[in-house]
């Protein structure tokens, strides 16, 4: 078994759709390297290489949304990870609404929040963005979170 494969079926994660807006332009993208990196205030983190499209208006913007998937939301995960919005819009036709301060809510989410970049850090070839929490909402009550298999992705 490679790394990667071992890693990620031993030190389980989240899929996630992580979008961001910057004026007229939304973006969003998949992630599993999601966590809580503080109660007091409410800190998550994500870490998004930082070629990524959504990770420029992250900066531009200062504020990122973290949308939760089900575990039924394979082909939407696939959507928003395999595609650079640089090149399309991967909203076209997907249901979407905004959160308080403006970044993209799919309507399949089960829950989302959205956060203020509070922090970076770099970490090898990617960067870990922080955010408060600053709203927040399940959407789905019930749902189980989609839990990343390599297999799911990138085959046996």
């Amino acid at each position: 078994m490679n790394l990667q494969k071992m890693v990620t079926t031993y030190i389980p994660q989240g899929i996630f759709i992580v979008t961001s807006r910057d004026g007229n332009k939304i973006n969003g993208m998949t992630a599993a390297w999601v966590s809580q990196v503080s109660f007091k205030p409410t800190l998550l983190s994500v870490s998004i290489a930082p070629q990524r499209y959504t990770y420029e208006l992250i900066t531009n913007s200062k504020y990122f949304c973290i949308n939760v998937l089900s575990k039924e939301h394979i082909d939407l995960a696939k959507h928003f990870g395999f595609k650079t919005g640089r090149q399309i819009n991967k909203f076209e036709t997907v249901a979407y609404k905004f959160a308080a301060n403006g970044c993209p809510v799919l309507e399949d989410a089960i829950a989302y929040f959205e956060c203020k970049l509070v922090g970076e850090c770099e970490a090898g070839d990617h960067i870990i963005v922080i955010g408060e929490v600053v709203d927040h909402k399940i959407l789905k009550e019930g749902k189980e979170p989609f839990i990343f298999k390599w297999e799911d992705f990138f085959g046996g």
